[in-house]
């Protein structure tokens, strides 16, 4: 089997080792890539825009080219996911075009985390009485933005995990 193949449908123990491999021989990098804050801003902006121009439901059948479906064997940090949730609700909180709203914040948690190579899953749940529709991303047992926001539960009715839906 080659190591293409090997990598492409092996499991995330044999992706781990390859690229552990990769690292010692000085081909690849140990570090993840990380965003500033002012690119968080940028890609939350953007991903807005393509929700108010393109609508909810189109920008979630184009994941799959911003969030690319690979997922490293190692796992998130609550600190690095932690930094990314502060930078993309405080971005949000200070601009006046995207102004909190839940779907561009989950969707730019997700991608960001996708393109970094960490597992995300995208939730877009629905709560019956007020009804309300919420969206938010998981990654390393955090939710971007919170999962319930003022302490009212959404049931999830669609989820992404691999940039498809």
């Amino acid at each position: 089997m080659s190591e293409v193949q090997k990598f492409a449908s092996g499991s995330p123990e044999e992706r781990a080792e390859l690229v552990i491999g990769l690292m010692r021989a000085g081909c690849a990098t140990g570090r993840r890539k990380k965003y500033p804050d002012v690119g968080v801003g940028l890609w939350l902006g953007g991903v807005h825009l393509l929700i108010r121009t393109l609508g909810f439901g189109r920008v979630l059948r184009l994941l799959s080219l911003a969030a690319p479906g690979y997922a490293r064997a190692d796992l998130p940090s609550a600190e690095e996911i932690g930094r990314l949730k502060r930078a993309v609700q405080s971005h949000s909180s200070r601009s006046w075009f995207v102004n909190g709203d839940c779907k561009s914040e989950a969707l730019t948690a997700f991608v960001l985390l996708r393109r970094c190579g960490l597992k995300a899953v995208l939730h877009v749940g629905v709560r019956e009485h007020p009804f309300a529709l919420h969206a938010w991303t998981v990654s390393g047992g955090l939710c971007i933005p919170d999962a319930d926001p003022r302490g009212h539960a959404f049931t999830p009715v669609l989820s992404i995990d691999c940039g498809e839906l």
